[in-house]
């Protein structure tokens, strides 16, 4: 019914302004009709192709939403990966500079300690030929005391 209220509307029109009379089976009204299916069918189609780009945007979004997910994540363990050489690379001089202070000061300790038994050996040679002595005293002394 509203197409036919239109297609009076239409009719009504057509008289006003070029003040000619149409039946509704006048064959020009024929065309308006195939002209007015043809905008609905073209209007459809339309609708359709834009649902059609909505989704492919969509998906779109959602595959660059991904892409980009992935490329963080690729970055972040990329990062993380650094991070673990540089800490690698951090403990390794730590571990170098701990280890050339510890043989520095077991170098300066064995140093001493050989100073240490150098003068121990000299002591118990001291002591030794002190003991001679004192043997050899007390055998001069005996031995005086014996002959007197």
């Amino acid at each position: 019914m509203t197409d036919d209220n239109a297609l009076g509307e239409m009719i009504i029109e057509i008289a006003a302004k070029h003040g000619i009379a149409l039946g509704r089976d006048d064959p020009i009204l024929i065309l308006q009709t195939l002209n007015n299916r043809l905008l609905q069918d073209n209007q459809k189609a339309q609708q359709a192709m834009l649902n059609q780009y909505k989704e492919e945007l969509e998906a779109l979004s959602l595959r660059w939403s991904s892409d980009t997910k992935e490329k963080a994540e690729r970055i972040l363990n990329a990062s993380l990966e650094s991070s673990k050489v540089a800490m690698d690379q951090l403990m390794q001089a730590g571990t170098k500079e701990l280890l050339l202070r510890f043989t520095s000061q077991m170098d300066e300790s064995l140093i001493l300690i050989s100073y240490l038994i150098k003068d121990t050996k000299r002591i118990g040679t001291m002591n030794i030929i002190a003991s001679c002595i004192t043997v050899l005293a007390v055998a001069a002394l005996l031995g005086a005391t014996i002959y007197h």
